[in-house]
Parts: structure tokens; C-alpha cells; sequence
């Protein structure tokens, strides 16, 4: 019996008969907390290149996957052998030029058809139902959700004129590097606290409007 067979046998009892109370109370919404500061560990033993915790917060991720299979499989959805052969076959489909006869030698190049195959899986471009952006994770902090818009108006040259000052945009650009950018995070984070206002709140709510706006211009211009 492989380690991962055991590790689905062990959240199984856990949550079986006579297994532990806590265990068999959770659902998939109970453990979004569990997951989120599991995740969180691990990316701090990977930024401090510490092997040793990085293998214990690995398992500790793994936990999570595996508890969601198993509620997942107790209620007849799927199981953890579903989950790891649709990421296998999604993997192999989107990798042609190493499991396929495409010829990709770069890393651009390898995005660029990425992107080609996830589109037409999904078929939920443009043509198709008039989106313009593609779904975000509702959780996603707001700083990467605000990147993520920016850099899908971007990669697609999306109408954002009135909505983002692209000049100033530059103009920051070239003044900034990674201490001035924090500096002024940091900042405007305490200035923020200073008025009682919610830095998070305010900037996914403003994301989310130039979205909004982006993606009404360019359904109008089409």
C-alpha cells in the first residue's frame, strides 16, 4: 500500500464511525480557514528555503486535499483518484509539445498555447458569452486581483481610457522598485487605518469597477 493509500484510509477512519468528533463535523466551507493558513505556512518555509518544514507543511496541504476527496466521495461527487486523473489528463492536454507533436522552444511560447487551450476548453471567450475577463477567485487578495485586471486589460488591449492613467502608470513605473513600492504600501495602508477606512475593501472595490467599465466598452465596441 502506496504512503498516500494510507494517508486516504486515516482521514477515512477519522471521519468514520467511532473516528473523532471534530473530524466528521467539518464540511468543505468549515476547512476553507484550515486551507488558507496551511497554504500560508507552506509559502513561508518556501520563501525562507526551509527544506526541512517545507515537507511538513507539504503533508500539512495534503491533508486538505484529501479531507475535501473524502467529503467529496462520502457524498458520491468524486474521490481523490478523480481528482488526481483529471489534473493528470488537464496536464498532459495542455502540455502538446511534450506529450504531443507541437513544437514549442520557449517559455512565451508555452504560455501563449496555454492560454489557446484553456480558452477553447472552457470556450467562454468573448464570442461565446461576452466576457472579456476571466473568472477571479473571490478570495484572492485584493492587491493580486488588482494586478490580475490590470494585466488582463493589458494582454488583451482593453479599452481603459478614463479608468486607468496609463502615462502615470509608466511614469510610476519607471520610479519605482521594490523598497519604494513597499514604502508606499505601507503608507497609504496607515493612512488608510489613520481614517478608518478598509485599504483591502477599497481597492477591490475600485478593481472591480474598472472591470466593470473595461468590459462594457469592449462589448460595446464589439
Amino acid at each position: 500500500m502506496s504512503a498516500l493509500d494510507e494517508l486516504r484510509q486515516t482521514i477515512a477512519r477519522l471521519r468514520g464511525p467511532g473516528g473523532c468528533p471534530w473530524d466528521q463535523e467539518q464540511t468543505h466551507a468549515s476547512l476553507v480557514r484550515c486551507l488558507i493558513d496551511e497554504v500560508s505556512e507552506l509559502i513561508d518555509t518556501i520563501d525562507r528555503l526551509d527544506l526541512p518544514h517545507m515537507r511538513e507543511e507539504l503533508g500539512d496541504v495534503l491533508i486538505q486535499v484529501v479531507f475535501h476527496a473524502q467529503l467529496a466521495e462520502e457524498a458520491g461527487k468524486f474521490n481523490l483518484d478523480d481528482v488526481a486523473r483529471e489534473v493528470n489528463e488537464k496536464l498532459i492536454r495542455r502540455h502538446p509539445h511534450v506529450f504531443g507533436t507541437d513544437k514549442l522552444q520557449t517559455s512565451a511560447q508555452v504560455l501563449v498555447k496555454w492560454d489557446e487551450i484553456k480558452a477553447q476548453e472552457k470556450k467562454n471567450g468573448p464570442a461565446a458569452d461576452g466576457k472579456f475577463f476571466k473568472d477571479l477567485p473571490p478570495r484572492l487578495p485584493a492587491l493580486m486581483f488588482a494586478e490580475a485586471v490590470w494585466k488582463q486589460i493589458e494582454k488583451s488591449n482593453l479599452p481603459a481610457d478614463g479608468t486607468v492613467d496609463a502615462a502615470r502608470v509608466r511614469a510610476l513605473g519607471m520610479e519605482l522598485d521594490e523598497t519604494e513600492l513597499g514604502r508606499r504600501l505601507f503608507e497609504l495602508a496607515a493612512a488608510a487605518r489613520a481614517k478608518g477606512l478598509d485599504p483591502e475593501g477599497a481597492l477591490r472595490l475600485h478593481a472591480t469597477g474598472v472591470m466593470r467599465t473595461v468590459e462594457a466598452r469592449a462589448a460595446n465596441a464589439g
